[in-house]
C-alpha cells in the first residue's frame, strides 16, 4: 500500500464518530446478531452497526436481549452480543447476567454509560459494581487510545472466562469524533490460542479402567462437556457397552443418548421414577464432563452410596461445599472416553452383567412418573400434555424447554435429541422462555422453533410475542396454564397455608396471541394436536397453543421436597 493510500484509510477513520469505529471493532469479531433495546447511550452504535450489514433483533424489555442472547451464543457455540442503555437499561439485566455466568456462556454486552461531562444526568449510575456481583466483568471505556483494545480483549475474555462481559462507554465520548488508533486491532480470533483437544494420561487411563472394571453396576453420565466433544456420545455408548454400565445425562445434555435402549435419560431433580431406582442401586457414576452440583446429583443424595469417577478439562475438588468425585481423570471427554473402552475388556452378558431385556423393557415401559391425580373437568393432566405434545411435534424442530414447575414433564419427552432441546436453568429464574426461543430461532433463521412454558413465565414477558410478529419468528409457544405459579401454590399447600398470593386466573392467552398479530388456539382435546401442527406448519407466523391443566397435579420434584399436606 502507497503512503497516499495509507493516509487515505487513515483520513477515512480519523473523519468518524467514535460509536462508528466502535461497531466497526464488533464487526471485526465476526458479530452477525445483535439483540437489543435502544436507549440515548446505545441508539447511534446500534444503528451503525446495523447499517454496516450486522442482523438486530430489537427486543421490549432489556432483560430479553441478554436473555435471547444467551440461548444464540448457546445454539452456535459462539460469543452472544446484545446491547442495552445506561441506567436504568443496565438495571434491568441484573437477572439474565448470573444466569450466564452460572450456565458458563460468553457474552458481550455494549451498555451505554452516562455523559461523562454532564454535570447531572438522570439516568446516572456506578454500573460497575452491579455487573460485577453477579459474577460478569465489567470494563469502562474512556479512552479512545485503548477503547479497540479493550473490545477486541472483551471477546478474549468471554471466550477463555465463559462468562458475560459489559462494556461500558459515555455516550457524550460515543458522539465525539474519534482521535484514537488509526486502526483496529488484531481481532480475537488471531490472539485466541489453537489448541487442541486435551488427551488424558495413560497412568490416569489405567488407574480408572480398573476403577471401572471392579464396579458391578456402572452408570455414565454425560453433561454439557460431553456434548460439546466431538465423538464423546458415541464414546460413552462404546464404554457403557464395555463395562456393562447403563446411559444417563445432566438435565442441560437430555437427549444426547434418547435413543438408546440403556438410557436413563435425566440424573439429578428431574429423574424419572426408574432412574431413581437404578441410580439407587450404582456402585460407580462416570461423570463425563457434567459439572456435579446439587441438581445434578441431589445434593449427593441421588446415588450416594456411589463411587465417582470425574473425566473433566477442569476437574473440581469441591463443588457447593460438596466433595463430588472420589477419582479424577483430566483430559477431553471424547478422547478420554474412548481411552478407557480401549483398556477395558469386554464385560460377558449374563451374570454380572446389568444391561439386560429386562432392565431394557423397564426403562423402557415404565413412565417417568406414576402418581395418581384426580384431574378436574375440562382440565388436562400435563404428563398427557407433554406426551401427545412430544407424539405430535416433528422431530426435527428446535424445541426450547423453559423454567418452572412443568418445566419437569416437558424435560421427560423422550424423543428429542439434544441437539435439538435447549435448556438453560442454572440460575431458577422463570421468564426465559420466550427470549430462549427468540435466541434460538435467530441462530437458526430456516427451522421451526416449539417452546414449552408456563402461564406464569410466558406473562412475565409476553410482550415479546410482538417481538416475534415483527421479525417475522416462526415460533410455536406451548403453555402449560394451570392460572398460578405452580412451584408457590404446591409449597403454600404443603404448609397449610393459603395459595391466593400466588393464584392469578386464566387469562385468554390464545387471544392475547391474536391481539399481537399471531395465532392463538386454546386446546382442551389432545387428539386435535395433529390437525393444529399441520396447520402451524402450513403458517408464515408465530403462534400461541394455550393447555389449561390441572394445578392439582404435582412434579415429583415437588412431590418429594413438598409432599401434599
Amino acid at each position: 500500500m502507497t503512503g497516499t493510500a495509507c493516509r487515505g484509510e487513515t483520513d477515512k477513520m480519523t473523519a468518524k464518530k467514535t460509536y462508528q469505529i466502535l461497531a466497526e471493532a464488533f464487526l471485526q469479531e465476526e458479530v452477525d446478531t445483535c439483540f437489543a433495546l435502544l436507549g440515548d447511550a446505545n441508539m447511534n452504535w446500534a444503528t451503525y452497526f446495523a447499517e454496516l450489514g450486522a442482523n438486530f433483533i430489537y427486543v421490549r424489555h432489556e432483560h430479553c436481549a441478554v436473555a435471547a442472547a444467551m440461548s444464540y451464543a448457546r445454539a452456535l457455540d459462539k460469543v452472544g452480543v446484545a446491547s442495552v442503555t445506561c441506567g436504568p437499561g443496565l438495571t434491568q439485566i441484573m437477572t439474565a447476567l448470573p444466569a450466564a455466568v452460572r450456565a458458563h456462556i460468553p457474552l458481550v454486552v455494549f451498555a451505554g454509560e452516562s455523559p461523562l461531562r454532564n454535570n447531572w444526568y438522570n439516568q446516572e449510575l456506578d454500573q460497575a459494581p452491579f455487573v460485577t456481583a453477579c459474577g460478569a466483568a465489567y470494563h469502562a471505556l474512556h479512552h479512545p487510545d485503548r477503547m479497540l483494545r479493550q473490545v477486541r480483549d472483551a471477546f478474549v475474555q468471554a471466550r477463555t472466562e465463559m462468562r458475560p462481559v459489559v462494556l461500558g462507554v459515555p455516550f457524550d465520548l460515543q458522539n465525539k469524533d474519534w482521535t484514537g488508533a488509526p486502526e483496529l486491532p488484531a481481532p480475537s480470533r488471531d490472539v485466541l490460542p489453537k489448541l487442541r483437544p486435551m488427551p488424558p494420561h495413560p497412568d490416569d487411563v489405567a488407574e480408572a479402567a480398573r476403577l471401572i472394571a471392579g464396579a458391578k453396576k456402572p452408570v455414565i453420565m454425560a453433561g454439557l462437556g460431553a456434548v460439546r466433544s466431538t465423538g464423546a456420545g458415541a464414546a460413552c455408548r462404546t464404554l457403557a457397552e464395555k463395562c456393562g454400565g447403563l446411559l444417563a445425562t445432566t438435565l442441560p445434555a437430555r437427549g444426547l443418548f434418547h435413543d438408546d435402549p440403556f438410557n436413563l435419560s435425566i440424573a439429578g431433580g428431574f429423574s424419572s421414577q426408574v432412574t431413581r431406582e437404578c441410580l439407587g442401586e450404582a456402585d460407580l457414576i462416570i461423570a463425563v464432563g457434567a459439572s456435579l452440583a446439587h441438581h445434578n446429583t441431589e445434593g449427593g443424595k441421588l446415588y450416594g452410596q456411589a463411587k465417582v469417577l470425574q473425566i473433566d478439562t477442569h476437574p473440581v475438588a469441591l463443588s457447593q461445599g460438596r466433595v463430588p468425585a472420589d477419582a479424577h481423570l483430566r483430559g477431553d471427554a471424547a478422547l478420554t472416553v474412548q481411552a478407557l473402552a480401549d483398556a477395558l475388556e469386554q464385560r460377558p452378558e449374563g451374570a454380572g452383567n446389568w444391561r439386560s431385556p429386562d432392565l431394557a423393557k423397564r426403562i423402557k415401559d415404565t413412565p417417568p412418573d406414576s402418581s395418581d391425580f384426580q384431574v378436574e373437568q375440562g382440565l388436562l393432566d400435563p404428563r398427557d400434555v407433554a406426551s401427545a405434545l412430544d407424539a405430535a411435534l416433528p422431530r426435527d424442530w428446535e424445541a426450547v424447554n423453559s423454567s418452572g414447575h412443568c418445566s419437569y414433564f416437558v424435560a421427560q419427552m423422550p424423543n428429542r435429541p439434544v441437539e435439538r432441546f435447549h435448556t438453560i436453568r442454572e440460575f431458577g429464574a422463570i421468564g426465559n422462555g420466550i427470549s430462549f426461543a427468540i435466541g434460538v430461532a435467530a441462530a437458526r433463521p430456516d427451522e421451526t422453533i416449539v417452546m414449552f412454558d408456563g402461564d406464569g413465565s410466558l406473562l412475565m414477558h409476553i410482550q415479546e410475542l410482538e417481538t416475534i410478529r415483527r421479525h417475522g419468528l416462526k415460533v410455536l409457544i406451548c403453555v402449560l396454564n394451570d392460572g398460578a405459579y405452580g412451584s408457590e401454590i404446591h409449597k403454600l399447600r404443603s404448609e397449610g397455608l393459603s395459595d391466593a398470593g400466588a393464584v392469578f386466573g386464566r387469562p385468554d392467552l390464545a387471544g392475547i396471541a391474536k391481539g399481537f398479530g399471531l395465532d392463538g388456539e386454546t386446546v382442551t382435546d389432545l387428539s386435535s394436536l395433529p390437525d393444529l401442527v399441520k396447520k402451524f406448519a402450513a403458517s408464515d407466523r408465530g403462534a400461541v397453543w394455550d393447555f389449561p391443566i390441572s394445578d392439582r397435579v404435582l412434579s415429583p420434584v415437588m412431590q418429594r421436597a413438598h409432599p401434599p399436606g
